[in-house]
């Protein structure tokens, strides 16, 4: 297959909507006849002995599964999708739940790891919100949101295991255990340090 006709494909495939031929060239950086040369491959690349073909749409070029292949295909979209979350997402989850609202640099310090790509990921998934910045300035603040209360059953914060017994350690301890009975999530008489 030639270099343009490999372009256009991965074009294609990655595109969600079609794309008209004057797209392909100009994303190519090829003459409209270099496009319709890989076109011819790729039609005949992805012949009816194949799960794909290239669709010529009123909106452009479009590849996608063969119509004969839907009722498999269908099967895949019915599935519920999985979304597992990693160790470092449940980790922070909990940090903000606790805590919230927590900037990014609080909930990074607590975890003695860099928290950025997990909060723009939980932020993403709908499980994290921006609650703004404190008066006079400073880091942005998320708290959880209602999916991630749904997601987890938590019909508000005093759903969330109770702390009593867990050991907070390190420079953060007494700041983390007087925000946590601040919050309501330790009792008043929990010593610090």
């Amino acid at each position: 297959m030639s270099p343009v006709a490999r372009a256009l494909e991965a074009l294609l495939f990655l595109s969600p909507e079609p794309l008209s031929r004057d797209d392909l060239a100009q994303l190519t950086e090829v003459p409209a006849t270099a496009v319709d040369e890989a076109l011819a491959e790729l039609v005949a690349r992805h012949g009816a002995h194949t799960g794909l073909e290239l669709a010529e749409l009123p909106e452009g070029l479009a590849l996608r599964t063969r119509s004969d292949l839907a009722q498999v295909c269908d099967r895949l979209r019915e599935r519920p999708v999985e979304h597992t979350l990693s160790p470092a997402a449940l980790e922070t989850l909990a940090v903000v739940a606790y805590l919230e609202p927590v900037s990014r640099p609080e909930v990074s310090r607590l975890r003695g790891v860099q928290a950025d790509g997990v909060i723009a990921a939980l932020v993403e998934r709908g499980l994290l919100a921006e609650v703004g910045r404190p008066r006079g300035g400073g880091a942005m603040q998320y708290r959880t949101t209602r999916a991630m209360h749904e997601r987890f059953a938590l019909g508000s914060a005093a759903d969330l295991p109770p702390l009593e017994s867990f050991e907070l350690t390190g420079p953060e301890a007494d700041a983390v255990r007087r925000r946590l009975r601040d919050a309501g999530h330790l009792p008043e008489d929990a010593a610090d340090g």
